[in-house]
């Protein structure tokens, strides 16, 4: 499949993870790539496993190394893309931090922090997407979560933050679908990645939580949300703006595990 041959995606937060599989799975499909990270080492990595997913004539790989919450990274992409005479078709806001805790606990300098990363740097690139993208269309992929829409104890931070994301995603297609410009979402359950792959195999109740919960019963993968990202931002979902995709393994739909053993009288 080469459904986006011929485009220019940018990734952000591309070095390991989520945003890497996402940027492969781009490539693949005959994608051009600029991808984006603060880490020049999952950067490197990153950059060669894009080498082997790309295949087509005139496919593009460039690294840049920078941090979302930079407010001169917009003019360090304008001139990125001025110098290879490309325009922009496909942004994705992947970069984002997690975990955090209670209200309670949560400072304001941790709040600004989740609010700098996870919002601010968002709607600023967003904001440089739409002036790319105006007069000739492209799509905006958010990375949201599956704490927009439920609570979950000890995120105060990360839930606001990404309860958000989704609302900008709303809002903004709403403004920006008149002009060719869609914009959609994603938002991952529990996945496994160097990130959390430890606390998955050492918590027990976090496997009960989230896996033994769950519908399908597994954890999900990064290749699982690059699948659901490709397709969001293809013409496959031309008809699709303003939503949030959850892809949780069934998780939102309600936690409710089987009668086993265990819970028995």
């Amino acid at each position: 499949m080469e459904r986006l041959t011929g485009r220019l995606a940018v990734v952000t937060g591309a070095g390991a993870g989520i945003g890497r599989a996402i940027a492969r799975r781009l490539a693949s499909e005959g994608a051009s790539l600029i991808v984006l990270d603060r880490q020049p080492e999952g950067l490197a990595e990153t950059e060669a496993l894009l080498g082997e997913a790309a295949h087509g004539a005139g496919q593009v790989v460039r690294c840049l190394e920078g941090d979302v919450t930079d407010p001169a990274l917009p003019d360090r992409l304008r001139a990125l893309l001025a110098e290879l005479g490309r325009p922009l078709d496909v942004l994705v806001n992947n970069a984002g931090i997690g975990g955090g805790g209670m209200a309670h606990e949560t400072s304001d300098a941790d709040l600004q922090r989740y609010l700098d990363v996870n919002l601010v740097g968002l709607f600023r690139l967003s904001r440089f997407a739409v002036e790319a993208m105006r007069g000739r269309g492209g799509v905006i992929l958010n990375l949201a979560s599956i704490y927009s829409f439920i609570g979950a104890t000890g995120s105060a931070a990360y839930s606001a933050t990404k309860a958000a994301v989704a609302g900008l995603t709303r809002q903004m297609a709403t403004d920006y679908g008149p002009e060719g410009i869609r914009v959609v979402a994603l938002a991952p359950g529990l996945i496994e990645t160097p990130l959390t792959a430890e606390r998955i195999r050492s918590e027990r109740w976090r496997r009960h939580i989230y896996i033994d919960q769950s519908p399908l019963r597994r954890v999900g993968r990064p290749e699982d949300i690059a699948a659901a990202a490709a397709f969001l931002v293809s013409d496959d979902a031309s008809f699709v703006t303003g939503e949030t995709l959850r892809v949780d393994g069934g998780w939102t739909l309600g936690r409710y595990p089987r009668p086993t053993a265990e819970w028995a009288e």
